[in-house]
């Protein structure tokens, strides 16, 4: 018996002694890092909280490889290491990595999972029709106008949470389906659970579970079958308003629906355009339009509430400017600089996207000097852009001094980089601008927002996920203005 046991420990021994040898060969042909060790790889390196400079960028310098499990993973630091990879080598790095997770909820249909020829496609026209929607014009900018005097907030301590979510939801509505929901509508209400649910999961420790054991988890109970059913509803939501436009299609396309109904008719042997890549799109753009954008504006009013005297600046300059009675524009951005430069800080400080999202290499490229393979995952550490000391005077302090010149003037600044960059640049970056200015300058001229009576502190730290989130947070909004271009405000109070 006692042979046996030897016998398979010796088993045992030769086989991770030949992984970790079969690891060193494959590590040669990658930029340097932390020596993997088999099964596990890196993962007891890895620091997860958010630092432009580690121990392994110490160590390794602006690019280098960390093994997720036996997966490497090139790592991008810095602004001068992400520009190269997600804009010099933007058509190399245009992969994405399918996660078990995502594959068995999604599969390679839509806009953000996809790539090659079904992702151009997809990718292309949704820019297309966005563009044709009017954004920044009068129909589109004047759905977002009326969202933002929709937001009416009660007088007493509350969290904004729900009054963001349901505004900026409805934004992304009104683009595919052609019409806004009611907030005491049921639909609604369960889509913004699901489109939570669905983008968060990932992050948790479920999440990774099921990474890790897709065969295993996907016949188990768990927080993950709720996320399946919320997503099927959120197709079969999709699904049913589909139908809907096409009994009541009137030849004149209103919506991206409409107008993707228009593009399955074309005859092309080599279109994507399909019953199933359409609703798989509109939920990414349900997805992506709604947490990210609510989030950011979410953060945006906790900082007013922590910096009493920025809010109070950016209310001389609305004042100074803006006409009381008049419908905020996103044109208006250019005779409003320091506004302008606290939602561009607000968009750096906060990083609501944290690292980002990884990329794949298509065909073979160099980064930086370093032969990346066909196939690698490539991760572009978007964090380590907006926090890089080299381009920021003050990156962990809100400062929205960084995007003003001496005069102030409104500057960019080339290593802004919240929605990413090159080819998977974020598609809805121009529609999530647009929404956070005049919805942002809207509440700022209508309100001052303070914290609540006998709160003494504001917790600034986020909770680390998909999408970096604020605490939970109450305020109060006291009202500055009772009368609108809309009317009568006396629900301000």
């Amino acid at each position: 018996m006692l042979g046996i046991i030897e016998v398979f420990i010796a088993l045992v021994a030769s086989l991770l002694i030949l992984q970790f040898l079969k690891l060193q060969w494959i590590r040669s042909q990658l930029p340097p890092g932390p020596i993997p060790l088999p099964i596990i790889g890196n993962l007891w390196l890895l620091d997860f909280e958010l630092r432009r400079e580690t121990l392994l960028t110490n160590i390794y310098g602006n690019i280098y490889t960390v093994w997720l499990g036996q997966s490497p993973v090139v790592i991008l630091n810095g602004y001068k290491a992400v520009k190269d990879g997600i804009v010099t080598h933007s058509e190399e790095l245009s992969g994405r990595p399918l996660t078990p997770f995502y594959t068995d909820m999604m599969g390679e249909k839509g806009i953000f999972l996809t790539s090659g020829h079904t992702w151009k496609q997809q990718r292309r026209f949704g820019m297309t029709i966005i563009r044709s929607l009017g954004l920044g014009k009068n129909n589109l900018e004047h759905q977002i106008q009326m969202e933002a005097l929709l937001v009416i907030f009660a007088g007493k301590p509350f969290n904004p949470h729900t009054f963001i979510v349901h505004a900026i939801a409805n934004v992304i509505c009104a683009v595919v389906f052609g019409h806004r929901f009611s907030s005491e509508d049921e639909s609604f209400s369960k889509l913004i659970k699901a489109v939570h649910f669905v983008i968060y999961f990932q992050a948790t420790i479920w999440g990774r579970m099921y990474d890790a054991f897709p065969w295993l988890m996907h016949h188990f109970p768990g927080p993950h079958q709720e996320v399946f059913a919320y997503n099927l509803f959120m197709h079969n939501l999709v699904m049913n308003e589909v139908q809907i436009h096409e009994r009541e299609n009137a030849g004149d396309p209103q919506d991206l629906i409409d107008f993707y109904l228009a593009q399955i008719t074309k005859d092309d042997p080599t279109s994507t355009f399909n019953t199933d890549n359409m609703v798989q799109t509109v939920v990414d753009l349900l997805l992506g339009g709604t947490e990210t954008t609510s989030t950011t504006l979410l953060w945006a009013l906790l900082y007013m509430v922590k910096y009493p005297e920025i809010q109070e600046r950016v209310q001389r300059e609305i004042e100074a400017v803006l006409e009381p009675s008049q419908l905020i524009s996103y044109e208006d951005r250019k005779k409003l600089p320091y506004t302008n430069a606290v939602i561009h800080e607000t968009l750096r400080y906060s990083n609501i996207t944290s690292v980002g999202v990884p990329r794949q290499c298509v065909r073979n490229t160099t980064l930086l000097g370093f032969h990346i393979k066909k196939g690698t995952l490539v991760l572009p550490n978007l964090h380590s852009v907006v926090y890089d000391s080299e381009h920021w005077e003050t990156p962990w302090k809100f400062n929205p001094d960084h995007f003003l010149d001496l005069d102030g003037n409104f500057v960019n600044k080339e290593a802004f980089l919240p929605f990413s960059a090159g080819n998977r640049v974020c598609l809805g970056e121009q529609m999530a601008r647009v929404e956070l200015f005049i919805i942002f300058t809207s509440l700022l001229r209508a309100f001052t927002f303070q914290i609540p009576e006998g709160v003494k502190e504001i917790n600034l730290e986020y909770i680390l996920g998909a999408i970096l989130q604020p605490h939970p947070y109450k305020l109060c909004a006291i009202p500055r203005y009772f009368q609108s271009s809309m009317g009568p405000r006396a629900n301000y109070a």
